[in-house]
């Protein structure tokens, strides 16, 4: 393999360092793609080495691959992945000999695959299920579990007595620890508080917290009493956190009184006590709180219960469990509910896809408020692992840090996160080794960024996860079993089918995503829409015959098994990992002077990556268009009332905005006319 010296030197490589590199090239006489990598990963390619020759190698050695656009891995599974991993031990018991035989059988073996996952879990149940998988009703509403009686929380918290719950770092840079006994009396004095508060199972109890061991203990305290947990994101306006509990109705709110980012004090009790009379129940950020509470809230030392024993409340598998919200092609969030059974697809997609085994530290930067975060507790807790929690910024130096001084090893994230780490050279001379597996989720990732990821780890797989709150896990991901691909997906989720259909309804291999029911985990209601409406009304059968499913997702299938996601074709959008409508956007926007109409898009970069949010505006007749000015203003009103997360990348003018017959607007048309730059 002949590289010239000069390429390497301006690649950042030392001139030394360039030649012996590229002496070492010349006498290697090895001549497949894949052992060549294997051996520039092994010997060459250290995070130490600046990621431009990283860049260069990998070119080099997958240049024929990547011309013809062909998948290019840059990590091979080992002999752990492919001996000891969970669905290597699934594959030898089944006498299956490969991921695709695997998958196949998931899907055409349901309740057995069901079974068999719930059995590889430890699902405990207080009453044993008589039939896995009920269709007396059909597909749409399936009957999981039928006859059991189950609380999900004794899955969580089996007695691992001393071992660790949680790493945390909180105000300092040292990590803290909590053992699965502490966080079981915790749970237990939150449980029991809401029993003597005279809450009765079924229930609805909000919390609006940042992820902290507290909101861990609150999260599974609601449900372990039999109460349902409604999760509102800590970075919403108090607007979006009344629309919130206007919906639900909880009886009563867990709150942190503020929060600290970057040096920086942000109300959070604030927003609730400017809008609701809910009471309160609201736990210091600090030692003592830094607000003033009203005469219907409870401090937080005060409510936890002196009763440290915990004791399950026995519930239904469809009862309730907690409620998150998605927003769909309305301005107005969906309610969607999770009850007993979500959690076993949550914990299940850890367990197969991201190989959590007990003992590994699970990190992912996120809140209750979003599906990872009750994910990330269901992923850890019911697999006997650890979940690591900091409140460092996610996109930090610190947080960073922490990933080492926690010696975490499944790593979650949202591309825009590392993004921002490549740009800083955030991890640089940190030691990550110890991670043996990255995800990433929420938006669509630069496969150059994945690549930078990937190196800093020694060359670790990134499992590209993406689903919904209404699926409770992924439909499409990676596998350690297969080659990884930087930015691209491996394979459908085990025990999960779906189909692309084209706009016409063919199979095609660029299309939209339609499920095949049943699944556990999907969604069977919401809270406030009829979900028949929503998910399965005017949709022809599959080429089979079978009920299909709509989700919104355009997936593009490649060679090899390996899939690139687009994005959405309906209208809504990942900004930050979140999903937001376009209306609710519009809906605010329109609020802003001069303006008559307003479009909001979700743009990829060029060469892919987080969607960009693009405005577009028609003026209203005399009034002149500033686009400094009022990208200033939009996104004033954004930060105020919707999220400060959502950043607006370009406001455009359009003199009409181009609708369908039935007026819709058209933004595939709009996403068009963006990035061909014709206005």
């Amino acid at each position: 393999m002949e590289i010239p010296t000069a390429a390497l030197i301006d690649c950042g490589l030392p001139a030394e360092a360039a030649n012996q590199l590229v002496d070492l090239l010349r006498q290697t006489t090895i001549q497949s793609d894949e052992e060549l990598w294997h051996f520039l990963v092994a010997e060459v390619l250290t995070p130490a080495i600046p990621f431009s020759v990283h860049q260069l190698l990998y070119q080099r050695v997958f240049q024929e691959r990547l011309a013809n656009g062909e998948p290019a891995p840059a990590w091979y599974p080992g002999e752990r992945e492919l001996k000891e991993s969970h669905l290597a031990a699934w594959a030898s018991d089944l006498n299956l000999d490969d991921f695709e035989s695997l998958y196949q059988w998931s899907i055409s073996n349901r309740e057995e695959f069901t079974a068999k996952l719930i059995d590889s879990l430890k699902i405990q149940f207080q009453e044993p299920p008589q039939q896995i998988m009920d269709l007396n009703a059909g597909v749409e509403q399936v009957e999981w579990l039928r006859g059991a009686a189950l609380n999900i929380v004794e899955s969580c918290l089996r007695e691992k007595s001393e071992e660790t719950a949680i790493l945390f770092q909180r105000g300092t840079d040292e990590v803290q620890r909590i053992s699965y006994r502490e966080l079981r009396v915790l749970t237990a004095r939150v449980a029991n508080g809401l029993t003597e508060a005279g809450i009765e199972p079924g229930e609805r109890v909000a919390v609006m917290m940042p992820m902290t061991p507290e909101s861990v203990a609150i999260f599974l305290g609601i449900i372990a009493a039999g109460c349902v947990v409604v999760t509102i994101a800590d970075s919403f306006s108090a607007e979006e956190m009344q629309v919130r509990l206007k919906i639900t109705a909880p009886r009563l709110i867990f709150i942190q009184d503020v929060i600290t980012r970057n040096g920086r004090h942000l109300p959070l009790f604030e927003k609730l006590a400017s809008l609701a009379e809910l009471p309160a129940v609201v736990i210091p950020e600090a030692e003592s709180l830094e607000v003033s509470l009203r005469k219907e809230d409870q401090r937080w030392s005060e409510f936890l219960s002196d009763n440290s024993e915990l004791t399950c409340v026995p519930r239904l598998p469809h009862d309730e469990s907690t409620i998150l919200f998605s927003s769909g092609t309305t301005g107005s969030p969906k309610g969607i509910p999770w009850d007993q059974t979500t959690p076993i697809k949550s914990a299940g997609d850890g367990y197969l896809h991201h190989d959590i085994h007990a003992g590994d530290i699970v990190c992912w930067p996120t809140n209750l408020g979003w599906m990872m975060g009750p994910w990330l507790v269901y992923a850890s807790l019911i697999n006997d692992a650890t979940i690591a929690l900091s409140d460092a910024v996610p996109t930090s130096r610190r947080f960073c840090e922490f990933v080492q001084n926690a010696g975490v090893t499944m790593l979650g994230l949202v591309p825009s996160i590392v993004s921002a780490w490549r740009s800083q050279d955030a991890t640089a001379g940190l030691d990550w080794s110890h991670i043996k597996v990255f995800s990433s989720t929420g938006e669509c990732s630069n496969p150059e960024d994945m690549l930078w990821l990937m190196s800093r780890a020694g060359y670790r797989p990134v499992i590209e996860y993406c689903g919904g709150t209404e699926t409770g896990g992924g439909y499409i991901t990676g596998t350690v079993l297969k080659p990884g691909v930087p930015g691209l997906f491996s394979c459908a989720a085990v025990g999960f089918e779906w189909l692309l259909l084209s706009e016409s309804g063919e199979e095609t291999t660029n299309g939209e995503v339609f499920f095949v029911p049943p699944v556990i985990g999907l969604s069977t209601r919401l809270i406030n829409r009829d979900h028949h409406e929503v998910y399965f009304a005017d949709i022809n059968p599959g080429p089979d015959g079978q009920v299909l499913r709509r989700h919104g997702d355009q997936i593009e299938a490649l060679s090899r098994g390996y899939y690139r996601a687009h994005g959405r074709v309906d209208d809504a959008m990942n900004l930050g990992g979140i999903k937001v409508s376009s209306v609710q956007i519009e809906e605010l926007l329109t609020q802003a002077a001069g303006v008559r109409e307003v479009a909001a898009i979700a743009v990829a970069p060029p060469g892919g990556g987080p969607s960009q949010l693009v405005i577009f505006v028609v003026m209203q007749n005399g009034v002149p268009y500033d686009s400094t000015e009022l990208q200033l203003q939009m996104q004033q009103i954004i930060r105020s009332q919707l999220n400060p997360l959502f950043k607006i990348h370009a406001v455009r003018e359009i003199e009409q905005l181009p609708r369908t017959a039935s007026n819709k607007v058209m933004r595939r048309k709009l996403r068009d006319l963006y990035q061909s730059e014709k206005i």
